[in-house]
């Protein structure tokens, strides 16, 4: 039996990839601001409609970049319910990461609950718009204002997804993605930054190349440059976006109509205008329900995945448990069912079967 993983990287038809890798021999530029990265970033920064964003080497190192590029060295207000590197970056950037409780609906941090964290230490907010669900951005923005806060959104999902008429990115002192492999839209490995502040929007530029343009050293720096190949991925998989979105929906709309939903919720998209229909997470009744499911699924090699598990605040060497009863509880409910743009309908159903039979 063929397994079926939580996602399948989508790949391009390999003539169209082998075109790019032509130019790539003709030119001998793999890396270092080549044309075809100089040519996704032109096309990236068209399609999300950001001005000042840039191509990097990972989603994490982006991140790093923007605590960087901030001066926050003090103690950041962060989500408990995301991937580790959110909560990864802050202690690594030697700061301290300060967990706010999530709303139960959306499952991104609760802007009620920044404000009371809020102390003379404070220097930032790192939210992250967990599944592409946007966070309360009016409110965390309006929290940031009246405290002199800078605003990091941790944008791994949001390619593509737009709230409020802009692209989700678009918050935000800085804003980042994550191109990686599982991603909807993917370079392989692979980040954006964006930031509206064209000096701040400089100093990430420089960042990312050790801090020197040609002979001139200007400040620190690190390597997050991308290479020629990757941005060639990236090229094809934005030429074929919507379709690729498309396919995705249509594996939702599946999910949507034939899942059992008296005894199963799903986190509240509607703040959403448009979606890439990421991740398919849905919420069990308890956590031995999760276990049975998966335990059923897995036996028919299907593996979905806890995401996100467990919750970031009861990781030990991130400093002093702090209490996020929420997002505690929701971590041990929450499973991503397979979600890809190839996914056949019978699949689909044989998914949903195997839930509905156990939740």
């Amino acid at each position: 039996m063929r397994p079926i993983y939580v996602t399948k990287s989508y790949l391009p038809p390999l003539n169209e990839y082998e075109t790019y890798l032509r130019r790539i021999w003709a030119n001998h530029h793999l890396t270092n601001q080549g044309p075809l990265l100089t040519e996704l970033e032109s096309r990236l920064r068209a399609y999300l409609s950001l001005p000042l964003a840039d191509f990097c080497s990972n989603g994490t190192i982006v991140l790093q970049m923007a605590l960087k590029a901030l001066g926050i060295t003090g103690e950041v207000i962060t989500t408990p319910f995301s991937y580790c590197a959110t909560s990864h970056v802050v202690a690594w950037e030697g700061a301290t990461p300060v967990f706010a409780d999530i709303d139960p609906d959306t499952l991104c941090i609760s802007a009620a609950a920044i404000e009371p964290l809020i102390t003379d230490r404070t220097q930032a907010i790192l939210a992250t718009h967990v599944y592409g669900i946007p966070c309360e951005v009016d409110a965390i923005e309006a929290i940031a204002r009246r405290h002199g806060l800078k605003v990091i959104y941790d944008g791994a999902h949001g390619f593509g997804v737009t709230t409020g008429g802009r692209s989700l990115l678009s918050y935000g002192d800085v804003s980042t993605c994550s191109f990686h492999a599982t991603k909807a839209y993917h370079t392989v490995e692979g980040g954006l930054i964006s930031a509206h502040d064209p000096e701040l929007a400089r100093q990430l530029r420089l960042y990312r190349s050790f801090g020197h343009v040609d002979a001139d050293y200007l400040s620190i720096g690190i390597n997050a440059k991308n290479s020629e190949f990757h941005a060639a991925m990236g090229l094809c998989v934005l030429d074929h976006f919507q379709e690729i979105v498309d396919s995705r929906h249509a594996v939702v709309e599946h999910y949507n109509a034939e899942l059992d939903w008296s005894r199963l919720r799903r986190p509240d998209f509607s703040n959403q205008q448009q979606s890439n229909y990421a991740y398919y997470p849905v919420i069990f009744g308890d956590e031995a329900r999760l276990l049975k499911a998966m335990a059923a699924l897995n036996a028919e090699q299907i593996f979905p995945r806890r995401y996100f598990y467990p919750s970031l605040n009861q990781l030990k060497f991130l400093g002093p448990y702090q209490p996020c009863p929420v997002s505690e509880d929701l971590s041990t409910r929450v499973l991503c069912l397979p979600l890809f743009a190839d996914l056949p309908a019978q699949d689909v159903q044989r998914i949903c079967t195997v839930v509905n039979q156990n939740c």
